[in-house]
This record gives structure tokens, C-alpha cells and sequence, in this order.
């Protein structure tokens, strides 16, 4: 159609005399790059490049170097291969490392973990529980090397320096009857009056009822009497009984008469005396403070006098912690003070997220405390546990400074553990770094294992 105007058509008509043809051909879109989130490669690349070296510099390159050292002897010029591996299991020195380290690998995480777990619970429910989990856990602001220290006069022999043994000896006592007089004993010659048979003073003449026998003993310092003892008397004759006198024969500065009480010197009390006949114990006493006593209620015949060997027994003045037998359970005594307050807090925070709805609802039901607690607090918390008691396991295996403070140097090889035992060859005087390689070596194979579980669990929790 043209316009009467201008006479031109109307541009519309071009389009509808191509309406229905197909459309021009045009080039497919191309897709778009997905916008990146994040630092380019070369800036990332940039921020871990030192966190890398100084990893390759402090981890990597140490244990390729040990790795190498291992196979060379003491001086690192001879290359032996995997003898000093083999000498690992076959050194008897060594061979108690291992022992040890298995010990505290059974006992101090299980023990660092109980205890954690019971101090968790039972500070949930008392008043004063934060100040209670802050003392427990205040030994871990103190170094392991101080720790030691501290430890180390703990376990001291003697009760006036050493606190355990001045607990127990404490309540040795209350049950004790006296004190005994350890290194008493009569003269040795034949005039003395009492000889000793077995650790006993016995009488040399057989006494009947009706005598009174002496008892006259040397080898005590005045000093260590107890300040009750008051002079000796003589203990005159009853019918019926067997009286006497146990005194000390000595005074210092006077000559004194031998075997003869005199009025300066001191009598012991609280000494058993028995008076046996046939093998058996017929009467006892318990002598006084100065010294006399009377054995009553005997049969007309001979009978022994005799003083026990258990008063002559030195007094109990505790155990001998820092000793060969002991001192592995002292060491990790000190390592369960030092770590159950971390166990603590560690399971206290895990305690702190479980649904308190399961505990009430259990409770309703009729369970006991002591049925919530190990059918329901435990398996809830047994993660925590769980990651508690690995870590525990990789910390024992490299535990070294309370074993090097605590332990005296004569008993040193007897509480002996890989890490100190690594040390030791290596820089404490052994000078074997082919060996000390090996066994750092060795302990990293038996460190990994925790590690990767610990790391694998992790990466499922997240």
C-alpha cells in the first residue's frame, strides 16, 4: 500500500511479504567463564609459599635427614643400613625403653581419661564447681620441667622433706604401737646377760615366776630416745610373775657399772617382752616408761624371756618412690596431676552439649544415676573420650622432661623411655646420633598411626 502523501509504501509491507520465511542464520552463544571467588592461583600461591618453606625447613627436611642418618653408624662416615634398627630390638638397654613406653601408653591414658571424665561430672553438680576445675586444671600453667621439680621432693625418702611419705607415714602411725628402738641390742660378750637369736634379745638362763631378769641394751643414741623415758628402775620379784627391767646401759661422760641400773641412765619403754615355753608364747608385757615390766598369769615352770625382733625393727619411714620399682608408677603419677585437669575440661565442654532432654527423659522413666550415667552420658560423650584418650597416647609417646627430672640418675635406665633414651645416645653422652636417628624415627612410626585417626575424625566431624 503506497501513502497518498508521499507515495512511498509502507514499511510493514516488506515484513509481511517475508513473514513465514526462516530467520537469518546466526552464530551460536558461547558459554561465559564462571566468575572466580577468591585470590587469583598467584596470590595464594604467594601467602602459603612460606608457610611451605618454613614447613619443609622445620619438618620435612629433619625427618628425610633422620631418615638418612639412621642407616650410618656413630661417626656418620659408615653406612650400615638397618643395623642400628635391629640394635633397637635386640639392646637390652633399649629393650626397657620399649617396656616402659608400653606401660604408660596401657596406664596413663586410661587413667588421664577416668579421672577427667569423673571430675567432669561430679563438678557439673557442685556449687563451687569453676573454682574446682581451676585448681585441677591449674597444673597445666606450670612447665612440665617445674613440674618435675615439684614431683621430685615430693618424692623424697625422707618424711620431714617428702609429702607422700609423710602422708603415709602419718597414717602408719595412728596404727602403730610404739616406735621400736632400732639398733639396740645387749653386749656381746659373755657376761651380758641376753644374747640375740633371730633378730631377738633373748635371756641366756631360763627364768621362772617369782624371778626379776634384766634386759641391759647398747647401740642407742640418747638423742633418739622418745622425751617420755624417764630413768630406769629395778622391778622387784612377785611370786607368781617374771618381772624385770629393759634399760639403756650407757651414760655418756660416766664410766658407769656394766649389766647394774644406774640412777642416770634411761629406761625403754614400750617394749614388748614374751616369755615362751615349748615353742610357745605363754605371757606377754609391755614395758613402762622407765623400763620395768611384769609378765603375769604364768604355770609354775621354765620359761625363755624374750625381746621380738619387731622391736628392733627400723621405723617405717614410707616408700621408696625414687627407687627401681617405683619410680615409672611416681612418674606418671605426676603426669596424671599434670594433665587430668586438660582431660577435665576437655570432656567437661563435650558434658556441656549434651541434650539435657535425654537426661530428664531417662530419669522419668526410673533410671538411676548411676544407669544415666553409664547408658546414656558416656555413649553421648564418647567422642570426646575418644579424642581425649588419642591425645593423650601421642603425648606419652613423646613424654620426656618429668621422666629426666624425677628420676635420679642411678635409676634413670630403670625409668628409661624412647624419647629420653633417643636424647640420651644422641647428646647426653652416648654420641651415637646413628642410633639416636633410628630411634627418632621410631617413634615418629609409632606416633602416626594416632595422628591420622585424629586428623581423619576430625575431617568426618566437620
Amino acid at each position: 500500500m503506497t501513502d497518498p502523501l508521499d507515495g512511498r509504501g509502507d514499511p510493514r509491507d516488506g515484513d509481511d511479504a517475508v513473514r513465514g520465511a526462516a530467520p537469518p542464520a546466526t552464530d551460536p552463544p558461547r558459554p561465559t567463564a564462571p566468575a572466580r571467588l577468591g585470590p587469583s592461583p598467584a596470590l595464594a600461591v604467594s601467602f602459603l609459599l612460606p608457610a611451605a618453606v618454613l614447613l619443609g625447613a622445620l619438618v620435612m627436611y629433619p625427618i628425610a635427614y633422620s631418615v638418612v642418618r639412621s642407616l650410618y653408624d656413630a661417626g656418620g662416615d659408615g653406612f650400615v643400613g638397618l643395623e642400628n634398627y635391629t640394635a633397637i630390638f635386640t639392646d637390652p638397654d633399649t629393650l626397657v625403653t620399649i617396656r616402659n613406653n608400653v606401660i604408660w601408653v596401657v596406664v596413663a591414658p586410661i587413667v588421664v581419661t577416668v579421672i577427667g571424665l569423673i571430675f567432669a561430672v561430679l563438678t557439673e553438680r557442685i556449687r563451687w564447681g569453676t573454682a574446682f576445675k581451676l585448681v585441677v586444671f591449674m597444673p597445666m600453667a606450670v612447665s612440665l620441667l617445674a613440674s618435675g621439680v615439684i614431683f621430685r621432693l615430693v618424692y623424697e625418702q625422707d618424711p620431714d622433706r617428702g609429702v607422700a611419705n609423710a602422708v603415709i607415714t602419718t597414717v602408719a602411725d595412728v596404727f602403730r604401737s610404739n616406735t621400736g628402738y632400732p639398733g639396740a641390742r645387749p653386749r656381746e660378750n659373755d657376761l651380758a646377760p641376753a644374747t640375740v637369736a633371730d633378730g631377738a634379745v633373748v635371756l641366756r638362763q631360763p627364768t621362772q615366776p617369782g624371778q626379776s631378769v634384766l634386759f641391759p641394751l647398747v647401740g642407742l643414741n640418747r638423742e633418739s630416745l622418745p622425751a617420755d623415758e624417764t630413768p630406769a628402775a629395778g622391778a622387784p620379784a612377785r611370786p607368781g610373775e617374771i618381772t624385770g627391767t629393759v634399760w639403756l646401759d650407757f651414760t655418756p661422760g660416766s664410766p658407769g657399772a656394766v649389766n647394774t641400773i644406774d640412777s642416770a641412765e634411761k629406761g625403754l619403754g614400750g617394749v614388748s617382752v614374751e616369755a615362751v615355753a615349748g615353742g610357745k608364747v605363754a605371757g606377754t608385757a609391755v614395758t613402762e616408761p622407765n623400763g620395768t615390766f611384769a609378765i603375769t598369769g604364768l604355770a609354775p615352770g621354765s620359761y625363755t624371756v624374750r625381746l621380738p625382733a619387731a622391736n628392733f625393727e627400723a621405723p617405717f619411714n614410707g616408700l621408696t618412690w625414687l627407687g627401681p620399682t617405683l619410680i615409672t608408677p611416681a612418674i606418671i603419677g605426676a603426669y596424671i596431676w599434670v594433665w587430668a585437669g586438660f582431660a577435665m575440661v576437655l570432656i567437661a565442654a563435650g558434658l556441656a552439649a549434651i541434650p539435657r532432654d535425654a537426661l530428664e527423659a531417662a530419669r522419668i522413666d526410673g533410671a538411676t544415676e548411676w544407669q544415666v550415667f553409664r547408658k546414656i552420658t558416656v555413649p553421648l560423650l564418647s567422642p570426646v573420650l575418644l579424642v581425649v584418650f588419642v591425645t593423650m597416647i601421642i603425648n606419652v609417646l613423646k613424654v620426656f622432661d618429668l621422666v629426666f627430672i624425677i628420676a635420679p640418675g642411678s635409676v634413670q635406665p630403670d625409668a628409661n623411655v624412647i624419647a629420653l633414651e633417643m636424647w640420651r645416645v644422641s647428646f647426653g653422652g652416648g654420641g651415637n646420633q646413628g642410633l639416636g636417628s633410628a630411634l627418632a624415627i621410631f617413634l615418629l612410626v609409632l606416633v602416626l598411626p594416632f595422628m591420622f585417626f585424629n586428623v581423619r575424625r576430625f575431617r568426618r566431624e566437620q
